[in-house]
């Protein structure tokens, strides 16, 4: 059960306390209290957890301060949509703005290697006016002698070089907890001249205590990567973990699936899971074109298979794309085969730019013709005649 607060309601105030009150009357009940950010406006829920089918809606309803109740199916209690008129999870950080509307490009290296690489980078996006980026610090490699990235010791110059170019946020793979103190500490260091997003990646999809380390902390939003190998429910089910320790600043992010039936592609892309996602939770969704395809590669068109992928999550309302460039791919220390030059920086940004205005071209679309189906409803008469006329 979700108990949404009128606007004006101070959460610690005399009507909170009642409500409270009234809810623990009930034995085996715990709530929570969370401030939540829609599009519109700033609410508190009060959640409460357990067996809630003996609270009736009308008499809590009828508490001062209650707007309304929402009943929640016993999956997503926190990230859940749970009823089409509970607002998405909205969040800002270093102001960027992240929700169900918004639209965000995190190009950059796989892995840190060199600072003229990073700063090349860095630079590139900034003369875009792009101001988010993906940095991998530490790297979880299938091989074991495979390059494991330089972890905090790139840290300092790699948050100064952000910081020079008016990079706000970037995205950082962690393996471990001590990962987050360690960037914590360093960009306390630096003089936080840049904001990270701790990145949760495949191979730890399902590391619970990880992912409970990244929800209890509230200082970096997180950034989610479906496991490879498991169910979108098991996926989501990981992002209520991570939102149940008290962190809903979470980006839910489709990379493709490990199956042989994507072939050639490194996955079996699942883009197709991104208003499915946005239909179940309230969480923005990310795509990640380059883990999906793992190649350059041109289509007969003349378009690059990644650019093609990239649209597929696009034209379906991703609210962020994760995609890998690097000014010398030959030179990369990690998955250089699959990365875009930067050369190739500003075809990528204006062929998203002209999906994403198809997209909400689209939307403007479909919601014309909802509301001219539901007034035709409305006068009982058939839509189809409506549209002969």
């Amino acid at each position: 059960m979700i108990i949404i607060l009128k606007p004006e309601i101070d959460p610690a105030g005399s009507e909170v306390q009642q409500i409270l009150n009234s809810l623990h009357y009930y034995q085996g009940i715990q709530t929570r209290i969370s401030g939540v950010t829609g599009k519109e406006r700033k609410v508190l829920e009060i959640y409460v957890i357990g067996d809630t089918s003996r609270i009736p809606d009308e008499e809590i309803e009828r508490l001062p301060g209650v707007e309304r109740v929402v009943r929640v199916s016993k999956k997503y209690r926190l990230i859940g949509r749970h009823r089409d008129d509970l607002e998405g999870l909205r969040f800002e950080y270093n102001g960027l703005v992240f929700d169900q509307d918004s639209f965000h490009i995190f190009a950059g290296l796989c892995a840190v290697d060199r600072p003229e690489n990073v700063e090349a980078m860095f630079k590139a996006l900034a003369q875009y006016g792009i101001s988010t980026s993906r940095m991998g610090a530490y790297k979880p490699r299938t091989n074991p002698y495979s390059f494991q990235g330089h972890g905090r010791k790139c840290l300092p110059w790699l948050f100064e070089l952000a910081g020079k170019y008016g990079i706000k946020c970037i995205a950082m793979e962690v393996t471990k907890e001590v990962h987050i103190e360690e960037i914590y500490e360093e960009l306390e260091r630096a003089g936080r001249p840049t904001g990270v997003m701790l990145q949760i990646g495949t191979r730890n999809a399902q590391n619970f205590e990880l992912l409970k380390a990244v929800g209890s902390q509230v200082e970096f939003p997180v950034l989610y990567k479906r496991g490879m190998g498991i169910t979108l429910e098991e996926s989501l089910n990981a992002c209520e973990y991570i939102a149940s320790e008290g962190n809903r600043n979470i980006i839910f992010c489709l990379r493709g699936v490990k199956t042989n039936l994507g072939d050639p592609h490194r996955n079996l892309v699942d883009f197709a899971h991104v208003p499915v996602v946005k239909g179940l939770t309230r969480l923005p969704v990310c795509v990640d074109p380059t883990h999906s395809v793992g190649r350059r590669s041109k289509a007969p068109d003349g378009i690059e298979e990644i650019f093609h992928i990239a649209a597929q999550g696009v034209i379906s309302g991703a609210n962020a794309i994760l995609v890998e460039f690097h000014p010398r791919p030959q030179e990369a220390l990690c998955d250089g085969p699959q990365a875009l030059t930067l050369e190739e920086l500003p075809h990528f940004l204006e062929d998203m730019r002209l999906v994403r205005e198809t997209y909400l071209a689209r939307k403007a679309l479909a919601q014309k013709y909802g509301s001219l189906k539901e007034s035709e409803v409305l006068r009982g008469m058939p839509l189809s005649s409506a549209c002969a006329l």
